[in-house]
């Protein structure tokens, strides 16, 4: 039995996707929940096998939330996570690969394409959808220019933005510190700056934190 937590601001969305995956052979829904932070919560209380978490939900968003859950925040061994979204964006496939997520697949999917990515997933294999796995090798093809930054460049630098300090900034993302303070040297020799101040300033002035 393939026991799951399914995390999703939408509560036509969760109840549609709890009917489904209950009628479905060999699952069990043990958990429902609205956001990042009930996810981790659920997670560790329920201890499911694969968490279905959908990136965009108030407080705390899905990326941030799979980091917790990597991290063993809900537990050892961690449950694998299974991204089910309606976004496809570069930034945000690489943003929930980064944070540990097992698998990335839309919400338009068929039925048969997420049901096979959750067995794919507790199994200890990935799941992609084709559109997802396409974007992903384009942009392995093509080499990120120097002067812009990475999701996970852009995640430091928003939180420093709003005066977090290097620990706070770990604590939030699920990093070590010495990470935190790799992804802001690596951010500084793009932009050509020296120190976090005016990092911040010249990245909000190209629209890379909006």
């Amino acid at each position: 039995m393939i026991r799951l937590v399914i995390a999703d601001d939408h509560p036509v969305v969760r109840t549609g996707l709890v009917g489904l995956l209950s009628d479905e052979p060999g699952f069990e829904v043990v958990g429902e929940a609205a956001d990042g932070d009930d996810a981790v919560r659920l997670a560790a209380a329920t201890h499911p096998d694969v968490v279905l978490m959908d990136l965009r939900m108030p407080r705390t968003d899905g990326v941030t939330a799979t980091a917790r859950i990597v991290a063993g925040e809900a537990g050892e061994p961690a449950p694998r996570v299974l991204i089910l979204t309606t976004y496809e964006t570069d930034d945000q496939i690489l943003a929930a690969i980064e944070a540990g997520a097992a698998g990335y697949l839309l919400k338009a999917a068929p039925q048969a394409e997420i049901v096979a990515g959750i067995r794919s997933v507790a199994a200890g294999q990935s799941a992609l959808s084709p559109q997802v796995a396409v974007r992903l090798v384009e942009r392995m093809r093509r080499p990120e220019p120097e002067s812009v930054l990475t999701a996970r460049e852009r995640d430091v630098l928003r939180l420093v933005a709003t005066g977090h300090s290097n620990k706070q900034v770990a604590a939030a993302l699920a990093i070590g510190e010495a990470t935190v303070k790799t992804h802001l040297l690596k951010a500084f020799d793009k932009l050509g700056v020296a120190d976090r101040t005016h990092a911040v300033t010249i990245a909000r002035e190209r629209g890379l934190l909006d």
